[in-house]
């Protein structure tokens, strides 16, 4: 069994089961039902880090997806984003290494295709799938106050994300404003996975790990 260490979840065990199934149900409709990892909700991204290494000392299948937090910068993305054979060569461990406030070491007997990154944080995800959010927030919900669409979705800054949804979900009556805790995880499992792909190249890389992993087992 393939363990999917994830960021999120928080400390409440509410929360992490909102997480677990948010990530299985994005991850199903991603083309993985029926060869699905285990998804493990750490809570904190320090939290995700620990869990994974302990895993790989213990020899475990594992693989870690955690928020960038930042741009990833041009050493560990090189090549042509929209080529497979170039995302596979990525190197997110020099990310997480060079990133002030992480200085992560790449676990001895791991490599970069088990390590994953939402970027610049998983609400990026979710603005890929504009649609689906008007769906959920219903009247009131402002399209314009989001990042204009014309932007990279990994461009976008993580406090301009939060922003930006603040704004345009403020007045929505039924669900009301958007709260990480209460509506990210309803979301992640609404959200169009294609739609995710084609504005993320590093969620594609994630997918594409993945699923080439699951097919292994």
């Amino acid at each position: 069994m393939v363990k999917l260490y994830v960021e999120g979840g928080g400390d409440a065990a509410a929360l992490k089961t909102a997480c677990r199934e948010g990530f299985a149900k994005f991850l199903g409709k991603a083309g993985l039902a029926g060869r699905m990892p285990r998804v493990v909700a750490c809570g904190s991204r320090s939290d995700a880090y620990d869990s994974f290494r302990t895993a790989i000392r213990s020899g475990e299948a594992a693989m870690l997806l955690v928020d960038s937090e930042a741009p990833v910068a041009g050493p560990a993305q090189q090549g042509d984003a929209a080529k497979q054979e170039d995302r596979g060569r990525w190197l997110p461990w020099l990310h997480l290494q060079q990133r002030q406030g992480d200085g992560w070491e790449k676990p001895d007997g791991s490599e970069d295709l088990q390590c994953h990154l939402m970027v610049q944080c998983m609400e990026a995800w979710l603005l890929a799938d504009r649609e689906t959010l008007m769906a959920f927030f219903g009247q009131g919900f402002k399209d314009s106050a989001l990042p204009a669409a014309t932007n990279r979705i990994e461009s976008v800054g993580k406090q301009q994300l939060y922003d930006g949804l603040a704004k345009a979900t403020r007045d929505c009556k039924t669900k009301g404003a958007y709260g990480k805790g209460e509506h990210s995880f309803k979301l992640l499992a609404l959200v169009d996975p294609a739609k995710v792909m084609e504005a993320s190249p590093w969620a594609r890389r994630f997918v594409e790990a993945l699923q080439s992993r699951m097919a292994q087992r």
